[in-house]
């Protein structure tokens, strides 16, 4: 945990979320709002699925000497977690918003512009299957399955979190998304907020109330719209002339039309995009169900299999309904591949879940779970500001990280290449000293280049 450690330091994180935050108890002894989220963020990087896990880790001698936060308990984080406030929860993303200006203030100038030019935000939901009918705060979702839902908005640039709600499985995103959207905003450093922002969303969105609070707010936006009827009728109308081969995806094509629904803002346009179907290759199912076969058009996803194979073109369409500037063929094809990267957000997901631990709610408190919830988030955009930090920069404005393809490293590769590093701490002049065994230079150059940077005022 030496690197993660650093990091922490450097960014002043714990005291930034404190400032943020204020003070969740009566006297100045004992752990912070800062230090409880960092330290349940600590637990989940190295690999504790559950709450006494803090425990565990905390029994570790020589890595409490290096965690940024040492001794905290798990009845302790649960007790300090309940007494957060509604309102202090909502600090947590000031305080956060803090950390990303301190990681922009500590990156070369170019590096930082680049960031802040063009800033996308994503909004997903994700649920989080619990188990205990006394668990509070969650609900059975529509397959059954008893869940929590967390409400996240990232910075895909950036791959870290700017604002989260946890709602339980019967609750609808979209009459929460205006606000989580203002309070992303709102968590962006001013550098990024002065730059083109643009929103991204998948058809679980398909509402006029987020495209207006993102026009108001001055923010270009790209929302999945669902396959309805009239979407049908409109692509039976474009031309054939009307398509342009869309970008690195072979077989597709994107072509707009024009398609406002009532209460949306009067700039919005449909883009659709189709996609060369190859049943041979077994790409549509035979299950009317299926999720492939939903795309076909409405005449032919009755058909069976065999009557498909007959036609000459099989085609799967998705919609996208946006304001931004569609005039021409290769901008509409440009719009659609960076929408087509929303899919980000899903990565944010499966680390949060798989590399550290928001694949359960650990209590039956809500406030806990919520505590639980945003140390898997902080870990995740731990690994983001990381990455950021001390990836090397390629060619072509690309960061070289520290995942096995070059590529930013998922919580799960740190972990074995980074973080649980076996070592030795001696105790040297006063000071303690890192032996590594041999082969892990990795953790000798993050080291180097998080020592090298100053610290955040």
């Amino acid at each position: 945990m030496a690197a993660v450690t650093e990091l922490v330091d450097r960014l002043a994180m714990i005291r930034l979320l404190d400032a943020a935050i204020g003070p969740i108890k009566s006297r100045d002894r004992g752990f912070t709002a800062g230090q409880v989220l960092v330290g349940l963020a600590y637990a989940q990087l190295v690999g504790e699925d559950f709450l006494v896990g803090l425990d565990r880790y905390r029994a570790d001698a020589a890595g409490q000497v290096l965690a940024a936060v040492p001794g905290l308990a798990s009845t302790t984080a649960a007790g300090l977690a309940r007494r957060f406030t509604e309102g202090q929860w909502r600090a947590v993303e000031t305080g956060i918003g803090d950390v990303h200006a301190a990681m922009l203030a500590l990156l070369p100038e170019q590096q930082a512009a680049r960031l802040c030019e063009q800033v996308t935000i994503d909004l997903d939901t994700t649920d989080v299957e619990v188990y205990g009918r006394l668990k509070r705060g969650v609900a059975f979702n529509h397959q059954g399955q008893r869940v929590g839902r967390p409400h996240v908005a990232t910075w895909a640039e950036t791959a870290t979190v700017l604002a989260a709600d946890l709602m339980s499985g019967r609750d609808d995103p979209r009459p929460h998304a205006p606000e989580l959207l203002g309070r992303a905003l709102a968590g962006l450093p001013a550098s990024a907020r002065a730059g083109r922002i643009r929103l991204r969303a998948d058809a679980g969105y398909f509402a006029g109330e987020l495209a207006r609070a993102a026009l108001f707010a001055g923010v270009e936006f790209a929302i999945g719209a669902r396959r309805i009827a009239p979407l049908w009728r409109i692509l039976d109308g474009v031309a054939e002339t009307d398509w342009t081969d869309a970008i690195d995806m072979t077989g597709a094509q994107v072509a707009v039309a024009e398609y406002c629904p009532d209460w949306w803002p009067a700039a919005t346009r449909l883009l659709i995009r189709r996609v060369r179907l190859d049943l041979n290759r077994g790409q549509v199912s035979a299950d009317a169900r299926s999720r492939r076969r939903r795309t076909l058009h409405p005449d032919q996803r009755a058909l069976p299999l065999d009557e498909l194979a007959d036609l000459d073109t099989v085609y799967g369409y998705s919609f996208i309904v946006t304001n931004i500037d569609l005039s021409r063929g290769a901008r509409a094809a440009a719009a659609e591949h960076w929408y087509r990267h929303r899919t980000q957000v899903e990565n944010i997901f499966r680390d949060a879940k798989l590399g550290a631990a928001l694949r359960h709610l650990p209590s039956g408190y809500p406030q806990v779970n919520t505590a639980w919830m945003w140390g898997a988030l902080l870990a995740a955009s731990i690994a983001g500001w990381l990455h950021q930090l001390t990836a090397t920069p390629g060619p072509g404005q690309r960061l070289f990280g520290h995942g096995l393809r070059g590529g930013q490293a998922m919580i799960a590769t740190l972990r074995h290449r980074l973080i649980r590093v076996p070592a030795r701490l001696i105790h040297h002049a006063r000071g303690i000293e890192l032996r590594l065994p041999p082969d892990h230079e990795l953790l000798d150059e993050v080291l180097a280049r998080i020592r090298a940077l100053p610290a955040t005022s």
